[in-house]
């Protein structure tokens, strides 16, 4: 008898952020209630080998194995199998995920299996054993994904990006909250600091200065913003900020709709700051 288990969740959030939130198994720990440590061996482009240590059972035994999973990010499909099987002949499971609207992930978990002679539990009572798990680790998972996409994220819990100047924090993306249609952010200038020209060939962008005064110039032309002041910048157009004021100045950012890919949002038309004069 070979077991098979067939489990399936709907999670409310985009397919490429349940993808990103479930698939790192660094972070399992914090996703999975039976997973004590998750330890990566060796990694490449589309594969991952890691040991999964899980808590101490009833009778404070530590069960640990090796695994390793291989994804394919266009099918949003993922094949795994224990490396060290353990009380297993063989454990194979696949992850499919199904986007079913922009905001519903269907996600389910396909599991085939054998049980060794002299294993604690034989075949039929392991599948029973991972069908009650799947469906309370899947639960689990939904509820932490979701909770994800509500959470706060605060000015200092992203990590600066200062390539262009300043100190600019993309706080709200589809990597942090699972946006699907656009980005929001912040970026704290020092006085006399900018931030070098560029332009968004797919997005508009919506500037709020919180704080201090902001010199904006839009295809050359320059604008002046103060605290509380709102500028609107159309796609491609050429824009660059620098703060004119005395102290400190903190502008709010958001860029809709988002571009194709990351690294087409922004196009740059001067060197960034560390790149003059070399």
């Amino acid at each position: 008898m070979i077991g098979h288990t067939d489990n399936a969740i709907e999670i409310a959030a985009p397919i490429g952020f349940v993808w990103e939130q479930t698939n790192d198994v660094r972070t399992w720990p914090d996703l999975f209630s039976e997973y004590a440590e998750a330890e990566v061996l060796e990694e490449g482009d589309n594969t991952v080998t890691f040991r999964l240590t899980m808590h101490p059972d009833e009778q404070g035994r530590v069960w640990s194995w090796v695994s390793q999973r291989t994804w394919d990010t266009e099918s949003r499909t993922v094949r795994a199998r224990r490396i060290e099987t353990g009380p297993f002949e063989f454990m194979n499971i696949a992850w499919e995920y199904e986007e079913l609207t922009p905001d519903l992930t269907r996600m389910r978990w396909v599991q085939d299996f054998h049980m060794k002679p002299d294993a604690p539990l034989d075949t039929a009572a392991m599948t029973d054993r991972i069908n009650t798990n799947s469906v309370a680790q899947m639960n689990l998972i939904k509820e932490k994904v979701e909770r994800r996409r509500r959470s706060v994220v605060g000015f200092h819990d992203v990590p600066a990006n200062t390539r262009r100047g300043g100190d600019l924090r993309t706080l709200l993306s589809p990597a942090t909250c699972g946006s699907s249609s656009g980005f929001c952010g912040a970026v704290r200038l020092a006085p006399g600091e900018g931030i070098s020209e560029h332009y968004h060939p797919y997005s508009e962008e919506y500037l709020f200065v919180a704080s201090g005064t902001l010199k904006v110039d839009l295809d050359g032309e320059p604008v002046t913003l103060g605290p509380e002041q709102a500028l609107f910048v159309p796609r491609n157009v050429r824009h660059r900020l620098t703060n004119v004021g005395a102290g400190d100045a903190l502008a709010v950012f958001q860029l809709s709709p988002l571009a194709p890919r990351p690294e087409l949002g922004h196009v740059d038309t001067e060197p960034y700051p560390e790149q003059v004069g070399t």
